[in-house]
């Protein structure tokens, strides 16, 4: 069960992130033209952790935005379930995989109350980017990625490095806890993929070590296959990041390398 107060900074959020979706859809950033022309939204990063096992798979997607990656997995052989709390995001999802006929399942919800939408297990339960730091309770979570996935089935996540997370990323200051604190409560303007975008909203947000992440999935059942950190990231989406020879971008101007995105690849035991 979501709790009171959790279901005001859900509800805050889910606002936030329908008014993010128009913005995302028409931004360089996404390139929807690309998408539609047949290019992967998918990073070398995940590509090569996981790209290898997804043909014939049945795969669950969380936390899947307007579903670019997920509807890029089904090209590539998988069947996919996308599942977003953003009713706007999931709507623009199904439109794009009717309009592409790119065969794929969307769910809007709360992926906290997903099993009370959904049913089975899957090969691959598959996360990316910007995704569990929404989320206030990541033992709830972990039993969710647990529940879903069949026997040695395979989790895998890639998402920016919590050492990341502790900056300012207009200050190039340290500004936040490393371990998770409770709930922090800002307000944001406009949007990563689309800085000027006319968004002025509150949002939640959580930080969560990478202890505390791991932890929650080895008890649930899951073991852990491979674990990676990237001094890069393959996206442009904080302030003060800087284009580099590997075509990934690294942030601020210290001199020094950084973790930018971490991945995990674990095994359901």
């Amino acid at each position: 069960m979501i709790s009171e107060a959790e279901n005001i900074f859900f509800d805050t959020n889910q606002a936030l992130w329908n008014a993010k979706v128009p913005h995302h859809v028409a931004s360089d950033f996404y390139d929807l033209a690309g998408f539609r022309a047949g290019k992967s939204s998918l990073n070398r990063i995940e590509l090569e952790g996981l790209g290898d096992d997804v043909a014939g798979k049945k795969m669950l997607h969380l936390q899947c935005h307007f579903g670019q990656d997920t509807l890029s997995w089904a090209r590539m052989g998988a069947e996919v379930v996308g599942v977003d709390f953003s009713s706007v995001a999931i709507q623009t999802a199904r439109d794009l995989s009717a309009e592409l006929q790119i065969p794929a399942t969307f769910i809007s919800c709360n992926i906290y109350d997903l099993p009370a939408h959904l049913e089975g297990e899957f090969d691959i339960v598959f996360t990316s980017y910007g995704t569990i730091s929404w989320l206030p309770d990541l033992d709830k979570w972990a039993k969710i990625v647990s529940q879903y996935l069949k026997k040695d089935g395979i989790f895998y996540i890639a998402d920016f490095h919590p050492t990341l997370y502790l900056f300012d990323f207009e200050q190039q200051k340290i500004a936040y806890n490393y371990f998770n604190e409770g709930v922090v409560e800002e307000m944001t303007e406009g949007t990563y993929a689309l800085r000027e975008a006319p968004i002025w909203q509150k949002e939640y947000f959580w930080q969560h070590s990478l202890s505390e992440t791991l932890g929650a999935l080895l008890q649930n059942n899951l073991q852990l296959l491979d674990f990676k950190e990237f001094p890069t990231s393959p996206y442009n989406c904080f302030s003060n990041m800087h284009l580099q020879e590997d075509g990934y971008y690294s942030f601020g101007d210290f001199g020094v390398s950084l973790p930018h995105v971490f991945s995990l690849k674990m095994k359901k035991i």
